[in-house]
């Protein structure tokens, strides 16, 4: 597919990431052209300083990678990072909040983050790994009425993976243009191939180089 590399959210979220490996993100991040780096929120100051003057955007998260934080932690990260200068939030729902039935909760706190991101781009990691196909249409519905701009399937620090039958069923259920990001577990081109086709329109992955150079069913 043309411009494959802007369905990517070129990654690195672990706790064990050096300066030299968010370094080498952002060189590769511009090299391919990549729709954004995602890192850890300490990172966002260095990688902002490394993709000055290109078009990469710097992506962090909100509430990683549990989503038990309070709605007021969440929005004080959200905070923080608009301050220094972040770009794209992917914040972690309270998925226990959602197993309980407490929707408005979920919903409210949502928007809480959205809020707090002044206007720029809220993804919602809906956790699909920990929840049964209702919950997922469900978190997916709240995360459109609360104002997100993507919903998305997994941290990649639990259970699951992105799936294409998880993304049509996210895909039935979001409205007002709200967009998908597929993440977890896509290593290959065919795969991400299938989640585009689907519906996905980001995929978060450590694997974007070797996904653009690879040939499907290599």
């Amino acid at each position: 597919m043309k411009d494959l590399n802007k369905y990517i959210d070129h990654t690195n979220l672990k706790p064990f990431a050096s300066q030299a490996d968010i370094e080498k993100l952002c060189a590769e991040a511009r090299e391919w052209s990549f729709a954004s780096v995602c890192v850890n929120p300490c990172n966002i100051e260095l990688a902002k300083k490394l993709l000055a003057g290109s078009e990469v955007e710097v992506c962090t998260v909100i509430g990683f990678p549990l989503g038990q934080n309070t709605t007021a932690v969440k929005v004080a990260e959200t905070e923080n990072a608009y301050a220094l200068g972040c770009d794209e939030f992917d914040m972690v729902i309270n998925v226990g909040k959602l197993k309980d039935g407490c929707a408005d909760y979920v919903r409210d706190e949502i928007a809480a983050v959205v809020a707090a991101a002044k206007g720029k781009t809220v993804k919602v990691i809906i956790e699909t790994g920990l929840l049964t196909d209702e919950e997922k249409a469900l978190a997916t519905r709240l995360a459109c009425e609360a104002g997100a701009h993507f919903v998305k399937t997994c941290t990649g620090f639990s259970e699951g993976v992105a799936t294409v039958e998880d993304i049509r069923l996210m895909k039935a259920n979001v409205s007002g243009g709200v967009k998908l990001k597929a993440s977890a577990g896509i290593r290959c081109r065919e795969d991400a191939m299938a989640l585009i086709e689907a519906g996905a329109d980001r995929l978060g992955t450590s694997a974007g180089i070797a996904i653009i150079k690879s040939k499907v069913g290599y």
